[in-house]
């Protein structure tokens, strides 16, 4: 176990228990009204929740810059994510409410996306070819993904309907119950351990792909189970909480000084890092003074785009000096 996973393991359970007394109101569980089922209908499953999409998106963000080779890449490059939002938003255009056939249609989207990113990606034999493909691929899932979800919303039957489906789309935790839980925290878990198992085959890629070879990787099996890992991650968080952007990019960069910088130990104390930052988005999204809770999404957007900006900033310095 590392510094990272302790100090940020550490942080989080410190910072579980005070987000469920956080909030519009907070909770003083001694003379509260209902306190017990408020903190465990309402504030736990949440809670929970968005330490199981943070982690989700956090190891993610890790594994696939480590995959990549690339410190500015996000699980949203692959496609996974808008893919997602497109299956929900084709439910949403139809009338469906949250419910299990929303989330339903949401990991249909993700693993949709997921087929088709192997589908092209996966028929060149050349490993620099395949990972450059990779990306590539991604990017137009993700741009046709896009596409397609803002024609849905344009064609949207009603008001009410395109009203849901713009206010999903900006990803939050609201009213989130223990059913979401049961769905999101059993695939992300199983994404996660995907992710983790790869690690030492990450870790032999960035020696090159001759090296890995040498060492026993197969790329074609590494970038399915990638495709796998950051499938059902990012997949189920979208499907419960909507579009929640940058923490697979801030994260890793957060947690790389406080390791020896292998993919394979960033990892768990990024999914841990993950966690902490998405928990405490939402306090924060819950206890601003606001006439309408500020959705986790736009926060998060509005943390990551800046800290993109200074990464892009940072490299050009760097280059410029080089």
């Amino acid at each position: 176990m590392n510094r990272a996973t302790l100090i940020f393991g550490g942080l989080l359970a410190l910072a579980i228990p005070l987000s469920l007394l956080a909030g519009r109101v907070w909770l003083d569980p001694a003379s509260t009204p209902n306190a017990a089922l408020i903190l465990a209908e309402l504030r736990l499953p949440r809670a929970v929740l968005a330490v199981v999409i943070g982690g989700g998106l956090g190891a993610a963000g890790a594994a696939m810059q480590g995959y990549l080779r690339n410190p500015l890449a996000d699980p949203g490059l692959f496609g996974i994510a808008p893919g997602a939002a497109l299956g929900a938003v084709m439910a949403l255009t139809f009338g469906v409410s949250w419910n299990l056939l929303l989330t339903g249609s949401a990991l249909a989207g993700a693993a949709g996306a997921m087929a088709l990113l192997a589908l092209i990606a996966g028929r060149t034999a050349s490993p620099a070819n395949g990972i450059a493909l990779f990306t590539l691929a991604g990017m137009m899932i993700a741009s046709l993904a896009g596409a397609l979800t803002s024609l849905a919303i344009s064609l949207a039957p009603n008001a009410f309907a395109m009203s849901s489906i713009v206010t999903w789309l900006m990803g939050a935790l609201t009213d989130r119950s223990w059913a979401d839980v049961q769905l999101a925290a059993p695939l992300t878990l199983a994404g996660v351990l995907v992710l983790w198992r790869v690690g030492r085959a990450l870790d032999a890629m960035t020696l090159g792909e001759a090296a890995a070879r040498s060492m026993g990787v197969d790329p074609k099996r590494l970038m399915w189970a990638m495709v796998l890992g950051t499938g059902l991650t990012v997949g189920s968080g979208v499907a419960v909480a909507g579009i929640i952007g940058f923490v697979g990019l801030i994260v890793p960069h957060l947690v790389r000084p406080l390791t020896d910088k292998r993919p394979s130990s960033l990892i768990v104390p990024s999914a841990l890092a993950g966690a902490l930052l998405v928990l405490v988005a939402d306090v924060v999204c819950r206890i601003l003074p606001l006439v309408t809770e500020l959705r986790l999404g736009i926060a998060l957007s509005l943390i990551g785009a800046p800290f993109f900006l200074l990464l892009l900033l940072r490299m050009r310095a760097s280059t410029g000096s080089a």
